[in-house]
């Protein structure tokens, strides 16, 4: 069988970043170390992290007193913040620089007094800490059908920031749909969408062309590695969302003679070697990777970190 891994795939510079604050953290300080829901959106990498000591929770009223505290990639409200301060709680940032950056894009819009519509899925956790991070009322939209449902007169002056974990391709038609709306519509740069959601998009896309089924690994709630799933499905292509190597189904390979992997932004490079050995038990593998896009971007680490 010859298996085809997309590239790039697995681990973006956030999620790096935020794995790697948990890690010092828990070497400066020493366990246990709490966390604020799950650090990125993966049982192998919180597994891993409770085992060194960290301790994850979903409200800060399970943190004790002066425990320190991690923000989790997807960011947090203001009034989270609010709370941590008003309870004296050291606290370790790991949201993603790019989620931060779109925090700072939608209070400058609305700072200039314009009606704010974040580009999302309700619920996402980085959604919530985005609609919690701006001064004022959002409009959260998730399709075109949203857009037309929107109570605003069509000369209001409005903004749009996304979720940074939709592609450019994901909210086209949703921006198309609001500038055929809005008379006054701004909107951040297109390079501002996160260049690592855009990259796994388009290294699937590639993949779909060479194979006859794709294995996406990642996490069911992670909602970058679902929308893999789906491009994979979208294309033509047999895909499924597996976690490790123990969800291969036999069955799905009856008739692919090469399969393609790519791995979602949260899901680490171990799972995917996992998911090659469950294929090498059913049959000889012969492994190349899809040529594609390099990415070289490292984020900072917070100074009290790196400071040692």
């Amino acid at each position: 069988m010859q298996v085809y891994l997309a590239q790039p795939r697995g681990f973006c510079a956030g999620v790096v970043r935020a794995i790697e604050i948990v890690e010092r953290a828990l070497e400066k300080y020493g366990p246990p170390v709490y966390v604020r829901h799950e650090i990125v959106h993966n049982k192998y990498v919180v597994e891993s992290l409770k085992a060194k000591g960290a301790i994850f929770v979903e409200d800060l009223s399970e943190v004790p007193p002066r425990a320190v505290t991690v923000f989790s990639a997807h960011g947090v409200a203001r009034t989270v913040e609010e709370e941590a301060a008003a309870r004296g709680l050291p606290v370790l940032n790991a949201t993603c620089p790019l989620v931060t950056k779109v925090h700072n894009q939608g209070k400058r819009y609305m700072s200039k007094g314009r009606t704010l519509v974040l580009i999302g899925h309700a619920g996402h956790p980085e959604v919530e800490g985005t609609m919690g991070q701006v001064p004022g009322p959002v409009y959260l939209v998730q399709n075109v059908a949203d857009v037309a449902a929107l109570p605003l007169p069509l000369d209001t002056p409005m903004a749009y920031i996304t979720q940074t974990t939709l592609s450019v391709d994901d909210t086209k038609d949703i921006i198309s749909a609001l500038q055929t709306r809005f008379t006054d519509l701004q909107g951040p740069d297109i390079r501002d969408i996160c260049y690592a959601t855009q990259n796994r998009q388009s290294a699937v896309r590639d993949l779909s062309r060479l194979v006859d089924l794709i294995l996406v690994v990642g996490a069911a709630n992670s909602s970058n590695s679902n929308r893999l799933r789906e491009i994979g499905t979208e294309a033509g292509i047999p895909s499924y969302l597996i976690a490790d190597g123990s969800e291969l189904n036999p069955v799905w390979l009856k008739d692919a003679k090469a399969v393609g992997i790519t791995a979602g932004a949260s899901a680490p490079e171990v799972l995917v070697d996992d998911v090659i050995q469950a294929l090498r038990r059913i049959g000889p593998v012969e492994v190349s990777v899809v040529p594609g896009r390099e990415e070289n971007i490292e984020f900072r680490l917070p100074a009290e970190l790196v400071a040692g």
